[in-house]
């Protein structure tokens, strides 16, 4: 699936920017014994705590690619609702939904 027109227009702008944000991105994951697998759907339960539509679109996405199935995402939304609430959890299965749908 492609980035999204804003992040590639930063990437274009600024790259410079973009690379050490992925650079970041990449020690962050690494720093620590969670699988990738792990990783992404701690990523994906904090977009949506934050309430995030843009990374919880961009983690949802990531998640499918890496290989992570619709269920196991739509899960983490339910974990959602008994610490973040029912419309939390039902906001993020919309975004979620977003993602799914477009494949």
């Amino acid at each position: 699936m492609a980035k999204p027109t804003p992040f590639l227009r930063l990437q274009d702008d600024h790259p410079e920017l973009v690379a050490a944000y992925e650079r970041f991105a990449s020690l962050a994951h690494e720093a620590g014994p969670l699988s990738d697998r792990e990783r992404r759907l701690v990523k994906l339960a904090l977009a949506i705590a934050t309430a995030s539509e843009g990374a919880t679109h961009s983690h949802a996405r990531q998640a499918l690619e890496a290989g992570i199935g619709v269920d196991d995402l739509r899960h983490v939304a339910f974990l959602a609702a008994t610490t973040a609430g029912f419309p939390v959890t039902m906001r993020a299965l919309s975004w979620i939904q977003d993602v799914t749908d477009a494949d």
